[in-house]
């Protein structure tokens, strides 16, 4: 039998340090300045919903998040209080933060959590003494900023939109363009106290606006790092690159426009496309843009297409925009600002296939522009219907057969198509869906479409998760399954998995398993065999930004699981890579390696073939752990079969491959 022995980098003599298997990390926008607060030397600023903070002494910044520092994302507003040098930060569902000198963080959850029937919303705050008064949608909360808590309630059911004390009297300013006044020493949850007033002091209710006029210009030049936008409807990984950019069109009930902006993440630092540059130069605004596609030997020429046409970059210069006046591109509309292209990819012979959405005539829905920038019409009765093409054709994709797939989301006729480039026909349109029991569904809409390492293809809709199998793919009807999970309580009953879940977004891992991004629910991790709930990523068990996935994109290269949420961006290191064909010793490696006193997080090994089973052994051969790698990944938590921590000592990482290759891969330093 074959040996195989290589021996793996140690991390601390030059390779790159990995983000731990199984941490979060956030990439949140910071671009755009919204409030400033200064408390002694430090500037604390609200942008883009987000917050950072700027010591004015040594210049240094610090940017907050939830993985971090915070309870929530999405800030409506901050306020300084004087008194207690003390910082509230309020959150778009009405939690709150309060941020002390020393940057230490607490949380009152009260108004949250509570379950009423009025309205909650924090309209504005006022600060008074040790004191912040919320006005809100049914009246006022009184907030002890030294204790951090709740110090009284005045339920009035009214709206309150700002608050406001002089001397002895406080005065509110209600939605109904009223204003109320009561003196502080009478018992303000009694509405009898408050009486109307048109003498308030001028200006009471006026936004202390010195900070900001102050600073809001040295702020400008601040670069916090991060995205310039929170939007992320759709991204790809590519070239080791994340390409995002932040839909718009046909986003439901989020605002119809998004700024176009492609925002790509490359080694670490972000570079933008300028929306306000494009739309001077094409004439057409650079808005709503659904989709992205990277050339596949160059990663800085890449496409972007949305509501106005198909746009050509190299890096962020604009190479080509394509709309009806110099392409066979159709708007769907008498203007030019309705040229949809809502799905790409390129083919094998890197071939750029355009799906054009809603096109009126002369028709065109399927479209090539091929390696010499001509365009060659694949023009399909089957994509039109009254008398418009299809309209939301999303999700096209090639499969490992050669063939195209894609989905038209609109509710008016959902359906799966398969086009073969080859035969230039549809081979499948597939308006209603029914599995295998002969349960038919109609009223669903696919959202997104991946192939598995076995050549299934996925579809993901608003009622769950379908597959078409492998195997039957290229007869004359393909068989489409919902994968059934036994229930295991002694009865013979399964059921559907993640049946009526309303699935927004899908990959498939290194391992083959399935990641699902929901509308509401977060996001599902499915192990490879269908059978096992490996992982539910929520608000209330996780770091996860927001219960509301937008869009998932993996690096099978690192593991990272990038997650787009309606609120931000955020992503999850999984225990899973692409498998390698062969391994060798340069793409074995462990990490951290050495693992030092005081690790608690996952030992990682990277580099496997696929399903290679993996033994971890002391040097005199004893068995310690062992386990089936994940894709080309295998952690090992640091502790033998018994579950005890093993000690000191350098430990061997085994093995064994399909094709009955084995042997020491890998060596791992343990100091305890």
């Amino acid at each position: 039998m074959a040996i195989l022995i290589i021996h793996c980098t140690l991390l601390m003599g030059g390779a790159p340090l990995m983000a731990q298997t199984g941490s979060w990390r956030t990439y949140m926008a910071y671009y755009e300045p919204q409030q400033i607060m200064k408390i002694d030397n430090q500037l604390f600023v609200r942008a883009s919903d987000g917050l950072y903070s700027y010591n004015l002494n040594d210049e240094s910044i610090t940017t907050y998040d939830k993985m971090k520092q915070l309870n929530d994302t999405h800030i409506t507003m901050i306020a300084k209080n004087e008194e207690t040098k003390k910082l509230m930060v309020v959150y778009q569902n009405q939690n709150i933060d309060v941020i002390d000198s020393n940057g230490e963080v607490d949380n009152i959850s009260a108004l949250y959590l509570k379950s009423m029937t009025g309205d909650k919303t924090i309209n504005s705050v006022f600060m008074h003494g040790r004191f912040a008064y919320l006005a809100t949608g049914f009246g006022v909360m009184k907030v002890n900023m030294k204790k951090v808590e709740v110090a009284d309630s005045y339920i009035l059911n009214f709206n309150v939109l700002a608050v406001g004390i002089s001397g002895d009297n406080i005065y509110l300013k209600t939605s109904e363009n009223k204003i109320l006044t009561a003196s502080l020493s009478s018992e303000l949850k009694d509405t009898r106290n408050w009486t109307e007033t048109t003498d308030a002091p001028a200006g009471i209710f006026d936004q202390d606006l010195t900070d900001w006029n102050e600073y809001h210009v040295l702020v400008s030049m601040l670069k916090p790092g991060g995205p310039k936008y929170n939007n992320f409807q759709f991204m790809l990984v590519k070239h080791n690159r994340l390409y995002t950019c932040g839909g718009g069109y046909n986003v439901g009930l989020r605002d119809l426009e998004h700024p176009g902006t492609v925002q790509i993440l490359k080694d670490g630092e972000w570079l933008f496309t300028n929306e306000e540059g494009l739309t001077a130069v094409t004439g057409v605004p650079f808005v709503d843009t659904e989709i992205i596609e990277a050339d596949n030997n160059n990663p800085d020429h890449y496409w972007a297409g949305g509501r106005t046409g198909l746009y050509e970059f190299n890096g962020v210069d604009l190479v080509n925009h394509y709309t009806i006046d110099n392409s066979p591109l159709r708007n769907s509309t008498s203007s030019k600002k309705y040229v949809l292209v809502t799905a790409m990819t390129t083919d094998n012979n890197n071939n750029l296939w355009v799906l054009n959405s809603m096109g009126s005539a002369p028709l065109q829905n399927l479209l090539e522009l091929n390696t010499s920038q001509e365009w060659v019409s694949h023009y399909k009765d089957e994509l039109v219907s009254s008398g418009l093409s299809l309209l939301d054709m999303r999700s096209l994709m090639q499969d490992s057969r050669g063939y195209l797939w894609f989905v038209n989301e609109n509710y008016l006729l959902p359906s799966i198509y398969c086009y073969d480039p080859q035969s230039d026909r549809i081979i499948y349109a597939i308006t209603t869906i029914t599995n295998q029991d002969g349960l038919t569904y109609e009223d669903y809409a696919p959202t997104c479409l991946a192939e598995d390492l076995e050549g299934n293809i996925w579809i993901a809709t608003t009622v769950g998760p379908f597959v078409i199998e492998s195997n039957s793919i290229g007869s004359a009807s393909p068989s489409i399954i919902q994968v059934k999970v036994p229930r295991n309580d002694g009865t013979d009953y399964a059921d559907y998995l993640m049946a009526t879940a309303h699935i927004n977004t899908m990959v498939i891992d290194g391992a083959g398993r399935k990641w699902f991004g929901t509308l509401d629910n977060g996001i599902y991790l499915i192990s490879a065999d269908n059978m096992e709930e490996i992982e539910h990523f929520t608000i209330d068990n996780s770091p996860l930004l927001s219960n509301g996935v937008n869009s998932l994109a993996i690096n099978n290269e690192t593991g990272e699981l990038f997650i787009g949420t309606d609120v931000g961006l955020c992503s999850y290191m999984t225990d899973a890579t692409t498998a390698v064909n062969e391994i060798s010793k340069d793409n074995v490696y462990a990490f951290p390696n050495p693992v030092v006193a005081g690790y608690e997080g996952l030992i990682t090994v990277r580099g496997f073939a696929l399903d290679s089973d993996v033994k971890i052994l002391s040097t005199s051969g004893k068995l310690i752990a062992q386990g089936r790698s994940n894709g080309g990944t295998f952690t090992w938590d640091g502790r033998d079969q018994s579950g005890r921590r093993v000690a000191s000592g350098v430990y061997m990482v085994a093995a064994a491959t399909s094709d009955g290759k084995k042997g020491t891969v890998c060596k791992i330093a343990i100091i305890q």
